[in-house]
C-alpha cells in the first residue's frame, strides 16, 4: 500500500483519516561497541530484527473531538501519535489530514539546547508554521502564559523538564492549531501550570478544535476526552466512550499483570490458586437492586468471592468513581487497620457499609480488590459494579447537600 500523510482532501466532518496503517522499526542487535566496530563495512553481516509497532491500524478522528490515546508501554500511542503528525512515516497504509496543527511529542522536541528561550519560540513557532510577523504579535502573550519570563534569553539546556513544557505548551496554544497533539508531557509540569493546560484544552474544545491526547492518566482522560482508543501490542483493542475505554485499559493491564506473575514463577514450585472475585452487588436502605440510590441512603456493597485455599491475612479495598473516573470515595482494611482472615476453603461474602452516603445525582462504578497480606494483588474488578443517584437540578458536584441562601442589603 501507498505511504502517504497529506493525500488529498478528506470528505465530511473527520480531520483525521488513517487507513490500514502499520510501522515496522529495524532493530541492530549488535551487542556491543567492539562487534559494531568489527562489523563497520560489512554489508549484510550485521544481525537486524524487525519489531512491528503498529499492525493494519485503521482510525478516523472527527473535527471538533477530543480524543485519548490509552494502552499499556510498548502499544503502539506514541508511534501512531508522531504518523498522524507527520513525524514519521507508516511503513505501509494512508494518512490523511486538514487544518493548522501543532504537536507537542517529546520533551523539548523542536528545541534547541544551545539556544535561548526567546530564540526556541521562534524556531518552535516556525516549525509549527508561524510567520516571524506572527509570532512578535504573540510573543508576550507566550511568555506570560509559560510564566518564565526571568530565563527567556537562558538556553534552554539549562531549563528543567517543567519549564521545558511550560514554553513548549505555550507556543502550541498560540498557534492556533485546529489540531493539537499532546503526548504525555502535561504529567510534567506542576500542578498549578497542569490545571492550566487543562483550562485551555477546555477552551479549545469549546472553540471546536480537535484534541489527540496519549496518556496513562485515566482521571486526565475522563476529564478531557469524549472518546477513547485503546491499543495493545499494536493493534487497536477498542474504540468507544472514555469511560469505556478507561475500564478496557485497566482490564488489558490487569491481564499482563497476571500474565507476568505466571511466568516468573519458578516451574519447580506448585502455583497456589489465587481468591477471585465472582460478583459484586450494591443496594441501599432504600434500594436492592441498586438502582435509584438516595442521597442519605446506607450503600452496600457486598462482594462474593471464591478461596481455593485457606488465606490467614489479607486485604480488601473498595472505592467508588464517576464517569468522568474521579474518585469520590475509597476505603478498605488496610486504611482502617482491620485486615480479614483467617479464611477457610470456599465463598466469602464482604460486605462494605457506608452509612449515611450523601452523594449527588448520577451515574458511579463500583471497583474492588483483594490482595494478601504483603500487598500482592489477588484479584480485581475494575467497574465491577455500576448504580444510579436521581439528577438533583438544584445542584452540580459529586456531594449532596441542602442548601439555603439569604442575602442582606445595608
Amino acid at each position: 500500500m501507498r505511504s502517504n500523510t497529506e493525500r488529498g482532501p478528506i470528505d465530511g466532518p473527520d480531520i483525521v483519516v488513517i487507513e490500514n496503517v502499520s510501522k515496522e522499526f529495524v532493530i541492530r542487535k549488535d551487542n556491543s561497541l567492539k562487534e559494531r566496530v568489527v562489523t563497520l563495512g560489512r554489508r549484510g553481516r550485521t544481525h537486524r530484527e524487525a519489531f512491528q509497532s503498529l499492525k493494519d491500524v485503521s482510525l478516523t478522528i472527527p473535527a471538533g473531538s477530543t480524543v485519548g490515546l490509552m494502552g499499556p508501554n510498548g502499544s503502539g500511542k506514541s508511534t501512531l501519535l508522531k504518523i498522524i503528525g507527520g513525524i514519521i512515516d507508516p511503513t505501509s497504509g494512508d494518512v490523511r489530514r486538514r487544518g493548522r496543527m501543532a504537536a507537542l511529542l517529546e520533551l523539548g522536541a523542536g528545541f534547541h539546547p544551545d539556544l535561548s528561550g526567546r530564540d526556541n519560540v521562534y524556531l518552535n513557532a516556525a516549525l509549527l508554521g508561524l510567520s516571524k510577523t506572527e509570532t512578535d504579535e504573540r510573543f508576550e502573550s507566550i511568555v506570560a502564559f509559560s510564566e518564565i519570563a526571568e530565563f527567556i534569553d537562558t538556553q534552554v539546556k539549562f531549563y528543567s523538564s517543567g519549564m521545558y513544557v511550560r514554553l513548549a505548551f505555550a507556543v502550541a496554544v498560540h498557534t492556533d492549531p485546529d489540531l493539537l497533539l499532546v503526548d504525555e508531557v502535561l504529567a510534567v509540569g506542576d500542578e498549578a501550570f497542569q490545571r492550566k493546560c487543562m483550562d485551555k484544552i477546555h477552551q479549545f474544545q469549546r472553540e471546536g478544535r480537535t484534541i489527540v491526547l496519549v496518556s496513562h492518566s485515566a482521571d486526565q482522560v475522563m476529564e478531557i476526552c469524549d472518546q477513547g482508543v485503546v491499543l495493545s501490542s499494536g493493534e487497536i483493542a477498542f474504540i468507544g466512550s472514555a469511560a469505556d475505554a478507561t475500564r478496557v485499559h485497566r482490564e488489558i493491564l490487569e491481564g499482563r499483570r497476571k500474565e507476568t506473575m505466571e511466568a516468573t514463577a519458578v516451574a519447580d514450585e506448585p502455583v497456589t490458586p489465587m481468591p477471585v472475585i465472582e460478583a459484586v452487588t450494591v443496594s441501599s436502605s432504600s434500594s436492592v437492586d441498586g438502582t435509584d440510590i438516595r442521597p442519605g441512603d446506607d450503600l452496600f456493597v457486598e462482594v462474593r468471592a471464591n478461596f481455593p485455599s485457606v488465606v490467614d491475612r489479607w486485604h480488601s479495598s473498595m472505592s467508588i468513581d464517576t464517569p468522568q473516573g474521579q474518585v469520590v470515595f475509597g476505603t478498605g482494611t488496610r486504611r482502617l487497620e482491620i485486615p480479614h482472615g483467617p479464611t477457610p476453603v470456599g465463598q466469602a461474602v464482604i460486605r462494605y457499609t457506608v452509612p449515611d452516603f450523601h452523594i449527588a445525582g448520577g451515574q458511579y462504578f463500583v471497583n474492588f480488590e483483594m490482595a494478601d497480606a504483603s500487598g500482592e494483588r489477588f484479584d480485581v474488578a475494575w467497574q465491577g459494579a455500576t448504580f444510579f443517584v436521581p439528577l438533583e437540578f438544584r445542584q452540580t458536584g459529586t456531594i449532596f447537600a441542602d442548601p439555603s441562601i439569604t442575602a442582606s442589603h445595608g
